[in-house]
């Protein structure tokens, strides 16, 4: 069995230390914060494996450090370090009524006024929305709302809000 040759004092050491920076530099390219766990136990390694045991013990007692990490202290971490998307002023529209001031069909995008601003719109089903109707912003994706037809009122005027 491999592991009962391996050396136990300054081999296992510096093996400790190269596993330490080989998950330092896969959680880099990975940013899961997954590996990092194990960088540490690997990192605790380091000092412990200066104790003279068989290296089966110290793979267990990595294994035991570095699962313990992961299992306690990832969510909080996760929890601590998720990006939160901030609301943008465009989200504010979302779910409110607005007037279409350009015929928006299904095949081609119209605009809307709301806010007493004019956004380019379109319909989020196979629904035809005409100038004057009124509707509902659903959602917008990138610079266009998406809305859909709501009761069928007529504005008289298409520059309402």
């Amino acid at each position: 069995m491999i592991l009962s040759i391996l050396p136990t004092f300054w081999f296992s050491s510096w093996f400790w230390l190269a596993v330490c920076i080989a998950c330092i530099v896969i959680e880099v390219f990975t940013l899961s914060l997954t590996t990092i766990w194990f960088a540490i136990g690997a990192f605790a390694m380091v000092f412990i494996a200066m104790i003279a045991m068989p290296f089966q013990y110290q793979l267990l007692i990595f294994t035991v450090i570095s699962v313990v990490l992961l299992i306690f202290t990832r969510p909080i971490a996760v929890k601590k370090l998720a990006v939160k998307r901030a609301p943008t002023n465009s989200d504010s529209i979302i779910g409110k009524k607005a007037v279409v001031t350009e015929k928006i069909t299904p095949l081609s995008k119209g605009a809307i006024k709301i806010n007493g601003l004019v956004w380019t719109a379109s319909v989020k089903d196979e629904s035809e929305l005409e100038a004057g109707e009124l509707c509902e912003i659903v959602s917008i994706e990138g610079a266009t709302a998406v809305v859909k037809k709501t009761e069928s009122v007529k504005t008289d005027s298409p520059s309402q809000e």
